[in-house]
């Protein structure tokens, strides 16, 4: 019962970080913008895209070794 809520939960967490790391990378305004000679040009929300790839990660690492099968010795 256990196994399966982490599994779930695993692949909850790593959906949601999918998510705000897209939102962050494409969707959302911009967090800068810069203008230069050549134009203006606009930087995506770094922090939110990093904290969305880590809880992506953590997430599938989280379900990968919830669902993966111990060895009984």
């Amino acid at each position: 019962m256990l196994r399966a809520i982490a599994i779930i939960l695993g692949i909850v967490l790593a959906a949601v970080g999918g998510v705000i790391a897209y939102r962050a990378y494409f969707l959302e305004p911009a967090a800068a913008v810069i203008i230069s000679e050549h134009g203006v040009r606009e930087l995506p929300d770094t922090y939110r895209t990093i904290e969305g790839i880590v809880l992506l990660i953590l997430g599938a690492v989280m379900a990968f070794f919830a669902a993966r099968r111990k060895k009984n010795k």
